[in-house]
């Protein structure tokens, strides 16, 4: 709240001054700010962020859901009048991907086996970290500020020519994107266009892919259950809705249900569906296949983009690459299972290098090491626990003092926040530090962080409440303020602090901040050699927890901080600790 206006008051006033703003510029209105042959990348996006849905509205939505067939059909509309009919997407030779978890691990090692082998490429996903053009790359690097300008009020002065009376001028925000994408890979002729799925499939506005060469479908589990179901076998009928005639369909091992499900989708649309062998299986007796993404959890993600990347291939009858058939090793649930086939060097090369900031990413800055994972499923936040503990074990210790082990958390949406939160507790950590996805309190000045589809209200109650879900679970029913020392991780590194507490527990402190950038301040005490702001916080150390914990982060000679259960608090996170992304 600022000055009794929650965000929400201020987010109309503030989306419909830039709306004037860009009408003006199409105009060509003198004086006005937005000019159309000098509009900056931050104007872009600012227009950009009128196109999300106001907070309230939002939930007005939610509650007088239209029918998704019929949104499908309005995208095609967008589509038509931003100048690009459904038979010009076939050109892009896409390979269209879903799952629950794992689909933008899948595309960017997908991505990064094909542009081995000198393809130009394309990539779609979503959603961005520090800056939206992540969102569309052109051979692994996002669009330059200058092509985004340009396809972005190309883009929007077309949409604004073609309205009517009898439709809304301008897609949503993700639509925009989607169609912009679209452009951009048609107009810089990439050979093939990864394309990544918003939420679900069937009816995602991604979609209006009419022939792909390839689809995929990585792990199944939980997550956006307002709109796509609350069991995994409607969610799993959501995903197979970007099965095509004809067109083969890859998906790695999943529980029965949701397999039968996907069975019965490609059945339904004469779709030649396939299960990926595991990794160990393409290995065979060569050495093993190194991943650049880190975590065990990867190598299903890189079996099934082994599978697209030869699958692409053999459709562009590419040499070395063989005839696509199933193997003979037997069927899963009446279903085939994808070739076993030795990968090339190309493709060795290109799982070696693929990068996807956020996922498994650590940064070692001093005393202090980032993990960093965009986790927010229960089962994607299960496969983080296992990375970090087992980066942890495996870590040599460079100091015989105390360490200290740090929760940066955040979760949005639907989602069982409760669950995800006792799903991190055996990492132990000796405090949880709960902030929204803001870097700062105010993002008015930095473009790509606005989000008028929450209020500054609604987020910092969810914070307090992952507070309170944490102290639950830990057993700690007084006050978030209270102090109470932890106990050392039996086998682990030591705490600073004399445990107090009953022998085989672990009580941790908890803390909330109202922005990312406080947390950071507080959690490390100026010792991040990068990350560097003037002070601290005001009236921070007024706070018992954060007064006493202060202490410790400064005389620890480690510390471990996981940053977790949102991509966008990833995303932010990132942004403050590596300028350089934002540049």
């Amino acid at each position: 709240m600022r000055g009794g206006r929650s965000l929400a008051d201020a987010a109309w006033p503030v989306t419909e001054k830039f709306r004037w703003e860009a009408s003006m510029a199409r105009q060509g209105r003198p004086g006005c700010p937005l000019r159309a042959n000098a509009a900056s990348f931050q104007d872009a996006v600012r227009t950009l962020n009128t196109l999300q849905t106001n907070a309230g509205y939002l939930e007005q939505v939610k509650r007088q859901r239209g029918d998704p067939q019929a949104q499908l059909e309005a995208m095609v509309l967008y589509l038509a009048r931003s100048g690009l009919q459904v038979e010009d997407l076939d050109k892009l030779n896409i390979i269209h991907v879903t799952g629950t978890k794992g689909k933008g691990s899948t595309c960017a090692f997908t991505e990064r086996i094909l542009r081995s082998y000198g393809l130009k490429t394309g990539f779609f996903s979503s959603p961005h970290l520090v800056q939206v053009r992540e969102r569309i790359r052109i051979n692994g690097q996002p669009i330059s500020p200058e092509l985004f300008t340009k396809h972005f009020w190309h883009l929007y002065h077309r949409l604004e020519e073609t309205k009517d009376g009898s439709c809304v001028s301008m897609p949503a925000y993700f639509r925009f994107l989607t169609l912009m994408a679209f452009h951009v890979f048609l107009q810089e002729k990439v050979d093939l266009a990864v394309v990544e799925v918003g939420i679900g499939g069937a009816y995602d506005c991604t979609n209006i892919i009419r022939k792909p060469v390839v689809c995929g479908i990585s792990s199944l589990g939980i997550d956006h259950t307002s709109l796509l179901g609350d069991t995994v076998e409607k969610i799993a009928w959501q995903k197979g809705g970007i099965f095509k005639h004809g067109v083969p369909a890859f998906t790695v091992l999943q529980p029965d249900g949701p397999l039968a499900v996907l069975k019965d989708r490609a059945q339904q649309v004469s779709c030649p569906l396939y299960v990926c062998p595991p990794l160990e299986a393409l290995e065979g007796g060569e050495p093993p296949l190194v991943l650049g993404l880190e975590g065990e959890h990867q190598r299903s993600n890189a079996a099934l983009a082994l599978q697209l990347a030869r699958c692409w291939l053999q459709q562009q009858d590419s040499p070395g690459i063989g005839e696509l058939k199933a193997s003979s090793s037997g069927l899963l649930q009446q279903l085939p299972l994808a070739p076993v086939f030795r990968p090339t060097s190309h493709m060795r090369h290109g799982l070696q290098d693929t990068e996807w900031p956020g996922r498994n990413q650590v940064l070692r800055r001093g005393p202090l090491t980032w993990y960093l994972d965009g986790a927010h499923t229960a089962s994607s936040v299960k496969a983080c626990v296992r990375w970090f503990r087992q980066v942890l074990r495996g870590q040599e210790r460079l100091s015989s003092g105390p360490e200290v082990r740090v929760l940066l958390f955040n979760a949005t949406g639907d989602r069982d926040r409760a669950a995800l939160l006792k799903l991190l507790q055996p990492c132990q950590f000796d405090y949880a530090v709960f902030c929204p996805n803001m870097t700062e309190v105010s993002s008015t000045g930095n473009a790509d962080q606005q989000n008028f589809t929450v209020t500054l209200d609604q987020v910092l109650l969810r914070c307090l409440e992952h507070q309170q879900h944490w102290s639950t679970l830990a057993g700690d029913q007084a006050s978030p303020g209270h102090w109470r020392p932890p106990s050392p991780e039996p086998g682990g590194p030591s705490s600073l602090l004399r445990p107090r507490c009953p022998p085989h527990t672990h009580s941790t402190s908890s803390l909330v901040f109202s922005c990312i950038s406080h947390a950071l301040q507080w959690i490390s005490q100026g010792r991040d050699p990068v990350f560097q702001l003037p002070g601290s916080p005001r009236g921070l150390l007024t706070h018992p927890v954060a007064d006493g914990g202060a202490s410790v982060l400064r005389e620890a000679a480690a510390i471990h901080v996981l940053v977790t259960g949102s991509l966008h608090l990833v995303g932010g996170v990132l942004k403050l600790l590596e300028p350089s992304l934002s540049q």
